[in-house]
């Protein structure tokens, strides 16, 4: 039986299947903890991801038999979004067909409201959503954890953007455990001018360690084994947001501001505006500020957007849940 057959089988009609749409939210790391490098390149990560109410949303259409998979995109800053193979969504929707031996004939839109290229994982959502609207729209009836084994495979950080609500990252940040989390958290994200490379920033954070260090002191041996931080998680498991904005951290936030410094200005502008806890989100650029309440989040969100120091303010409530169908 050809892939073709296949994807007769799972029940395809290119011309009267019904499209189907996920909606998948934005993440913030609220621990980064970066260990060394290890032998596969990766860097062993204890980072607790925390899925935050800003989304994208992907469309799955029937294409053509051998049209492929292709990508249209719309929203804030889609020009700079690859329409090509390059993208997580193109690459999750042929690694699901793959598997079960059908044909990748499908049209995606991406209709994004994530930042891009800003540290909040939006090409990884747009990943995870792929995966969900593929499965569904072919009627695969995917396991759950064989859907979370092929999240892996594409990126470190698409198998949270299913998970979604909080949860602990570790290995490459694939390896997910959920964080107990109480209430409901208030955030402020500054979204800079442009982007920044995260093989970039992770290439500044060996560098500046092997600056403090000496030779090797980026790899696995010579940097401690992260960790998830208590004060943290106890934070979450009491919905405590003064407490979790203490404990804020992230080890890749050096390296950001070291190729991109004004983002100290971002930084200060967020605190002195009264947010109660302050980090450069994952790999950057876009800054994160946690605040007390809805109140404080809307007068944070003022004073940043009469700063000059980001391009756009947004505000976002959370955890919210991972990629679903809309």
């Amino acid at each position: 039986m050809t892939a073709a057959d296949h994807h007769a089988d799972a029940g395809i009609d290119a011309g009267t299947a019904a499209p189907v749409t996920v909606r998948v939210p934005a993440k913030v790391n609220v621990q980064l903890a970066v260990g060394g490098r290890r032998a596969d390149g990766f860097h062993a990560l204890a980072t607790v991801f925390f899925a935050v109410g800003l989304f994208d949303e992907v469309t799955a259409r029937p294409g053509e038999p051998g049209e492929g998979v292709t990508i249209t995109v719309e929203g804030p800053d889609a020009g700079v979004v690859p329409t090509d193979g390059t993208n997580l969504a193109a690459r999750a929707a042929q690694a699901l067909a793959t598997h079960h031996g059908v044909a990748a004939d499908v049209r995606l839109h991406i209709a994004k409201d994530i930042p891009v290229a800003g540290g909040m994982a939006g090409g990884s959502a747009d990943g995870a959503a792929a995966l969900l609207a593929c499965d569904a729209l072919w009627g695969l009836d995917t396991p759950r954890e064989t859907l979370f084994a092929l999240a892996a495979e594409l990126g470190s950080d698409v198998p949270f953007s299913l998970h979604g609500g909080v949860a602990l990252g570790e290995g490459r940040g694939e390896q997910l455990t959920p964080v107990p989390t109480q209430g409901a958290f208030h955030w402020v994200f500054a979204v800079a001018d442009g982007g920044l490379s995260t093989p970039a920033v992770y290439g500044e954070c060996d560098r500046l360690r092997e600056l403090a260090g000496g030779p090797g002191g980026a790899d696995e041996s010579h940097v401690p084994t992260p960790a998830a931080d208590r004060a943290l998680l106890d934070a979450l498991a009491t919905g405590d947001p003064a407490a979790l904005g203490a404990a804020l951290s992230n080890d890749l936030q050096a390296a950001a501001l070291s190729l991109r410094p004004s983002l100290a200005d971002t930084l200060r502008a967020g605190t002195d505006a009264g947010a109660i806890g302050a980090l450069v989100s994952g790999s950057g650029p876009t800054c994160a500020f946690l605040t007390k309440d809805a109140s404080d989040a809307a007068a944070v969100a003022s004073a940043l957007a009469a700063s000059g120091t980001c391009r756009n303010v947004r505000t976002a409530v959370g955890p919210v849940p991972g990629a679903q169908l809309s």
